[in-house]
């Protein structure tokens, strides 16, 4: 059986923020996709339970003869995650293509390097490239994990607009953020116990202060009302919250299916 899709990567424990460093923006190079699989689960709760989440979505929603998009892919975890689950099944969708998307070259190099190791029926193609460039067509599953949250705010809606434009009916995407409260005193709360699961999974109060202070201004925050309301203008007809863990949120949006054969009204 293949290992978890969350532990395949060559990675190194993260401590990219341990020494005083001189200010600068976050960025996903080459020295943070060498740690991302550790970053991204001591820093983010719900990571493992949420490429869980997202398996047992594409088991329901997988459609034979359309695509899957990983939009801001990484190290390619979820694709991997999706991949595992449809050929689980006793009957697996056929003609599903796999597409996954970042901007990262370096994230990219090494995602090609993880999906190779594990065979797989569906061709999977992967991409160095702007999401926002990326045309999104007859897909049945769309995956934005953690990745909006790094688009300006202004363009938020035209991203989310196209990809519901891009899906067949019955078609969902699966939408994963940090978000921010309303309240101050309740952002507060949330601030503080996010950092108490930094600080049991190893993080010093040092790199805890780096890494904010680094992805200040780059990755930027939104109430749940927003995303909601964002997701239902843009057409998304059922919208359902199914995981949060502190500030970390994953939605389910979902187009309806068509029918051929209206019941008559009255």
């Amino acid at each position: 059986m293949p290992a978890p899709p969350d532990s395949i990567a060559d990675s190194r424990r993260d401590d990219l923020f341990r020494e005083p460093r001189s200010p600068a923006a976050f960025r996903f190079d080459e020295a943070v996709a060498a740690v991302f699989p550790d970053m991204i689960s001591r820093s983010v709760p719900g990571y493992r339970f949420n490429l869980e989440l997202v398996a047992a979505i594409a088991r329901r929603h997988v459609q034979s003869h359309t695509r899957v998009y990983d939009l801001g892919c990484s190290l390619g975890a979820m694709t991997l995650s999706i991949r595992s689950a449809l050929t689980s099944l006793a009957e697996p969708p056929q003609g599903v293509e796999m597409i996954g998307v970042d901007s990262s070259s370096a994230m990219i190099d090494r995602a090609r390097s993880q999906l190779a190791a594990f065979q797989s029926a569906y061709r999977t193609d992967l991409t160095c490239a702007d999401l926002q460039q990326v045309a999104v067509e007859q897909a049945s599953l769309v995956i934005l994990g953690y990745t909006l949250q790094f688009i300006p705010v202004e363009e938020r809606d035209t991203v989310i607009e196209r990809i519901r434009a891009g899906l067949v009916p019955g078609g969902v995407l699966v939408l994963a953020e940090k978000v921010h409260e309303p309240d101050a005193d309740a952002e507060r709360l949330m601030t503080e116990l996010h950092h108490d699961f930094k600080r049991a999974n190893g993080y010093s109060e040092l790199e805890i202060a780096h890494k904010r202070q680094a992805l200040e201004n780059v990755l930027r925050t939104e109430t749940v009302a927003d995303h909601e309301l964002r997701l239902r203008k843009a057409g998304f007809d059922h919208v359902v919250m199914l995981s949060r863990h502190y500030g970390f949120c994953l939605w389910l949006a979902q187009v309806g299916r068509k029918t051929t054969d209206p019941s008559p009204v009255g």
